[in-house]
């Protein structure tokens, strides 16, 4: 299978630099994927589960906001968030999901209730990813 550079960069460094056959993320508007020769394109990150193939293997991630862009055939993800599988502290995400739904209970304003169902939202992803649920 032809492959492609991809780039994968969040805040604090970066998880992947090297060639890769697929990454599917989810965007605004849905899930993405993306394959060697594709169309350049720029498309905002939603929250969600991210896939990404090498040498035939396919590796799991949780990947919330940014851009992915594809540019002359380089791909590069640069995130907010984005943990493999591996990474993620089980424990942590359930504890940020009580706290968000407490929060979404808690919330007075759209705002407020806003920022609880992401945090809901990353932290069921990130259980999910973890788990293999999702």
């Amino acid at each position: 299978m032809r492959s492609f550079n991809l780039k994968i960069v969040t805040p604090h460094g970066v998880h992947f630099d090297g060639q890769a056959e697929g990454i599917t993320v989810r965007t605004v508007g849905g899930d993405m994927s993306i394959w060697s020769g594709h169309v350049d394109a720029v498309t905002a990150l939603g929250i969600g589960k991210a896939g990404v193939t090498v040498d035939g293997e396919r590796r799991y991630a949780a990947c919330s906001g940014g851009v992915l862009s594809v540019i002359k055939g380089d791909v590069t993800v640069l995130a907010s968030t984005f943990e493999w599988a591996e990474e993620i502290d089980l424990e942590r995400a359930r504890e940020d999901l009580a706290k968000g739904k407490e929060e979404l209970a808690a919330a007075t304003d759209e705002k407020s209730v806003q920022l609880a169902k992401q945090r809901i939202t990353r932290a069921l992803v990130r259980e999910g990813v973890k788990t293999g649920e999702i």
